[in-house]
């Protein structure tokens, strides 16, 4: 800076004051390129950048309170998910912490992470096939809850395919290899192997389930020896047989042993999947389900058994060779993969053995709860495989009364299954799913859900081993379930038992028509029928919607607890009014005639508007007609003198042109157009007729306070109010009789004179008690009604 400066001063000072100004110039040169550059930049950016990942970034608050804001979504749906959230549990955080921390430890060097993972395996493992009784078993972890069973059946190919890795499909081709699959087992599992393994779907071949005996959910094993017997004559190689330990629908568990049985025989892999498997763990399991630890593979779903969010599924097996479980995919290189097992490691360690054998034995005590409960409600029909130890609970409302004798019931089965007509059983499965919805709604933590069984048709299904460790359903959750459940089965039977009255009241009734819709949760789906001319079918069809619209909200405004409203979103019928469920207090014949009256008022006041909206039209058009005829009158009797500016101003000033005022007023009375002369004389507007009275319903019907519409015993207590009145009113008639008899008896006896002078005393006297009585307001007692009674009658 010295030398700089040094030289500075040497310098000519006009020199140094020109390099300094060349200096600033140079810099703001540079400083308006440099602007330039950045806006040109500005310019030329990218705009198809999404507008998160714009800039530098993000901080992390802005992050996680964008994934909140995610999460709980709109106001009606934070209160369910925060339900769900805070039953995750510690064992909850377990599972959380255990993907966070596969993540950190994919980072660590070769050797101490393959160390790690091989404990990690090896442990998770093992104590899995302790736990279900598997013993000498692989295990493989997988997101897809049948990408197990998928990998099992690459496991059968290669092992018995020999020359399925060097050919390829070729082996396949000369004998076609067969899966079997239970009718009851998943919808979509067997599309799913064959498009998967690249296999027709004829190599799936679906068995159906027993039809005479044993349980209709449960595989039919003579059948299927038939249809393996059948395979292998036509040249087909029976290769893996899927098998259920709980059926999804009904939880049924399939002759497991049996079904070993055949799989030996004709060199099959068996593999079982279901939710029962989880009772394994339990210290006592029944002998049907104890079979289930013999079979080749099984996969088991512990996050929803125990409550664990976002923890794989897994598949236990026994295969000695492990070069064709690598090449299956069962065993995998990848650390990644290798890590999954991690969340389910930490969590069945902060379990233990008691809290994973508490959580699935209070599941299957919920479920013996219900059971015990249901057996006890009419018209409610269970179907469960054991009674004492089915941990799924199936049940269905039916108007069949379950407490009739058993034989009786026998005998009358194949008579009650030929009557039941198809519409019969479609209604039952609307109002069963009906049910369903409304457990659920009620109860939310019961867990409850619909289920379609082929034979049973529409259910509801309590799983406790799917939902309780989540939801975390508890005894008393149960005990509600069964409350609401008696509140809804008098609500059902109402309504079955007054469909069909509704029906007929409404097809006697003028005006409206009954649309059946089977798929419909209630009384019953009307139409108000618009009469109209039938010359436009578009005009006539957007009344008819204007109409059972109006309708609609009239009957919604009632104080009524009947719900109206128009149908389903998707599949229902277009300008209907559909009615919700009802009780057995319902008044039919109230409802439909209150319908039906409400209808022809909005129809009479559309029409009312449409015929006053065509007067008016016309009204206008004869108005300008008369506008028009007046001002060519108007010109006439001017003179064409006077329509020239100039001329005419000149003549109007010296010959004025007096014309009278000629107006027109519009009566929507009487539809026509009437002079205003009268008008200007009287110097008063004119009232015109009376207009018709609007068209109003006389349906009024007296209530009690605090009573609703539509009640049946309404009617019963009005009776009975008419009838004391009338009662009342025959004893005060007959108390009268008396003093009427005595005045008759005076009044025979007295001349024509005395009569008269009587008659005016009493009227006079009656006139001023009949004042007296009409100004109080407060009520009488029997002694003035008497008095009333008897000065009317001799007045």
């Amino acid at each position: 800076m010295e030398s700089s400066l040094e030289k500075w001063q040497m310098v000519d000072p006009t020199l140094a004051e020109m390099g300094k100004n060349l200096n600033e110039a140079m810099k703001m040169l540079e400083d308006n390129q440099r602007k330039v550059e950045e806006e040109n930049e500005k310019k030329y950016a990218r705009k198809d950048i999404p507008g998160p990942l714009q800039g530098s970034g993000q901080d992390m608050v802005s992050i996680l309170q964008l994934v909140q804001n995610l999460m709980h979504g709109d106001e009606e749906e934070e209160s369910s998910q925060s339900f769900r959230l805070q039953n995750v549990g510690e064992q909850g955080h377990m599972a959380l912490l255990g993907h966070s921390l596969a993540a950190y430890i994919s980072v660590l060097d070769r050797e101490r992470l393959r160390k790690l993972i091989t404990r990690i395996l090896s442990d998770t493992t093992l104590w899995l096939c302790r736990l279900f009784r598997y013993e000498n078993g692989s295990a493989y972890y997988h997101e897809d809850d049948r990408e197990g069973l998928l990998k099992i059946c690459r496991l059968v190919i290669h092992s018995r395919y020999e020359d399925y890795t060097v050919e390829g499909f070729n082996v396949l081709y000369n004998k076609q290899p067969v899966i079997y699959l239970s009718s009851a087992a998943r919808t979509g599992l067997g599309q799913t192997l064959c498009n998967q393994l690249g296999l027709p779907l004829s190599c799936m071949c679906r068995v159906p389930c027993n039809t005479m005996f044993g349980s209709q959910h449960q595989m039919d094993v003579a059948l299927l020896d038939r249809l393996i017997k059948d395979d292998i004559e036509s040249g087909k190689l029976p290769l893996l047989l899927v098998a259920n330990a709980g059926t999804p629908g009904a939880g049924h568990t399939d002759k497991l042993g049996r079904l070993k049985e055949l799989c030996e025989q004709y060199n099959m892999w068996l593999h079982v999947e279901g939710v029962n498997l989880a009772t394994l763990a339990l210290g006592y399991v029944s002998s049907s389900l104890l079979a289930a630890t013999k079979c080749d593979s099984m996969t088991l779903t512990l996050g929803s058994w125990l409550g664990l969010p976002a923890v794989p599924a897994v598949t236990l097996y026994r295969q000695e060779d492990p070069s064709l479980s690598l090449a299956a995919g069962l065993t995998s290189s990848q650390p990644v993969e290798k890590l999954r097992a991690l969340p389910l490691w930490l969590s069945l360690q902060y379990l233990g053995h008691d809290g994973i054998v508490e959580r699935i034995k209070h599941a299957s005590q919920l479920s013996q709860r219900l059971l015990e409960n249901l057996k006890n409600l009419d018209f409610i029909k269970t179907s469960v495989e054991d009674e004492l130890s089915s941990p799924v609970v199936v049940f269905k409302f039916s108007q069949d009364h379950p407490n009739i004798d058993q034989t009786l019931h026998a005998s009358q089965t194949s008579a009650i299954q030929h009557t039941l007509t198809n519409n019969e059983r479609h209604i039952c499965d609307t109002f069963n799913q009906w049910l369903g919805e409304q457990l659920a709604q009620l109860i939310p933590a019961s867990g409850v859900d619909v289920v379609e069984l082929e034979d049973e048709g529409t259910c509801v299904r309590f799983s406790p081993l799917m939902t309780s460790a989540v939801l975390g359903t508890e005894v008393q959750d149960v005990d509600q379930l069964v409350d609401c459940l008696k509140m809804k089965i008098p609500v059902l039977m109402s309504t079955l038992q007054l469909r069909d009255e509704f029906e007929q009241e409404v097809k006697r009734t003028v005006g409206l028509s009954y649309i059946e819709d089977l798929s419909w949760p209630g009384l019953g789906v009307i139409r108000y029928d618009y009469r109209g001319d039938g010359k436009n079918d578009d005009k006539q069809d957007k009344e008819l919607e204007k109409i059972n619209t109006e309708l609609l909200k009239k009957l919604s405004e009632l104080e009524s607890d009947l719900s109206f409203s128009l149908g389903p979103e998707f599949g229902g019928e277009k300008n209907c009014v559909y009615i919700g469920m009802v009780t057995e207090d319902l008044d039919v014949s109230e409802l439909v005639e209150t319908i039906a009256a409400t209808g022809r008022e909005i129809e009479e006041n559309s029409r009312l508007l449409e015929n006053m909206t065509e007067v008016v039209r016309k009204g206008i058009q004869e108005a300008q007609i008369q506008l028009q005829r007046a001002n060519e009158e108007r010109l006439l009797e001017e003179g064409l003198l006077r329509q020239i500016p100039v001329v005419g101003s000149v003549l109007n000033w010296f010959s004025p042109f007096q014309a009278s005022p000629k107006g027109r007023t519009f009566n929507l009375t009487a539809g026509s157009l009437e002079s205003t002369e009268a008008t200007y004389a009287s110097k008063v507007q004119g009232t015109g007729t009376t207009p018709p009275p609007t068209p109003t319903s006389g349906r009024t019907k007296q209530r009690l306070p605090g009573q609703k519409l539509f009640k049946r015993s309404l009617r019963s207590s009005d009776g009975f109010s008419e009838t004391s009145s009338v009662s009342h009113t025959d004893d005060l008639e007959k108390m009268e009789q008396q003093p009427h008899a005595s005045s008759a008896v005076q009044e025979q006896g007295t001349s024509e004179p005395e009569k008269s002078e009587q008659q005016k005393e009493m009227a006079q006297a009656t006139n001023r008690e009949t004042e007296d009585f009409q100004s109080d307001k407060s009520p009488k007692s029997g002694n003035d009604c008497i008095k009333v009674k008897e000065q009317e009658s001799l007045r």
